[in-house]
């Protein structure tokens, strides 16, 4: 049997990871169980991660590297401020729907980080860099369509995702499509209103 890098080893437990996991909660991703969902020895995740939560990490990470490059492809290029916001709020919108368990496996292992203190700065890099990325996007469509912006676009990316988190969580629990509709319109006049 030919040797596996830990190198080619590590996408192959994160994608092993997410799909366990996906399928039966955080609660049930032990080393143990991701070791068997990948058919490897429980030994072979310690020697590529070291730790259960650095997995952990690692899972956060692509999620959230995944999610974003969704949204960033969907990055409208003409259009008015208005139009660009609701593309973007669509584009985004659309992974929720078509990836519900990727939300909610997401919004597990965020709430497991906030009681794991190894896993703070994870959680940091994941509330960072999905605020970094909206905010990024937001200022993107002002420069675009000269839409001067009258908050600062963290102030603005931190209100349009608070919103969008508590969307997302309602869909998960309890899926209405035309209210979700009338709420994302709302969501864009808000933000429109707020930039």
């Amino acid at each position: 049997m030919a040797h596996v890098t830990a190198a080619e080893r590590r996408p192959q437990l994160i994608k092993a990871a997410i799909d366990l996991m996906t399928r039966e909660g955080v609660a049930a991703g032990s080393t143990r169980a991701i070791a068997a969902e990948l058919g490897v020895a429980q030994a072979t995740v310690h020697y590529t991660f070291g730790t259960k939560e650095e997995l952990y990490r690692a899972v956060m990470e692509q999620l959230t590297e995944d999610l974003v490059s969704q949204v960033e492809r969907a990055a409208p290029a003409q259009g008015n401020f208005e139009e660009s916001v609701s593309t973007l709020v669509e584009a985004l919108w659309r992974t929720v729907l078509e990836q519900p368990e990727s939300y909610q496996l997401l919004t597990e292992l965020t709430l497991f980080a906030l009681r794991t203190p190894h896993l703070n700065d994870a959680l940091d890099n994941h509330l960072g860099g999905i605020s970094a990325v909206t905010s990024k996007l937001i200022e993107q469509a002002a420069d675009r369509t000269g839409h001067r912006l009258r908050q600062p676009t963290g102030i603005t990316a931190r209100f349009f995702l608070a919103a969008f988190d508590g969307m997302s969580m309602q869909h998960l629990s309890m899926p209405d499509d035309a209210a979700e509709r009338a709420c994302l319109k709302a969501l864009v006049s808000a933000v429109v209103a707020m930039a």
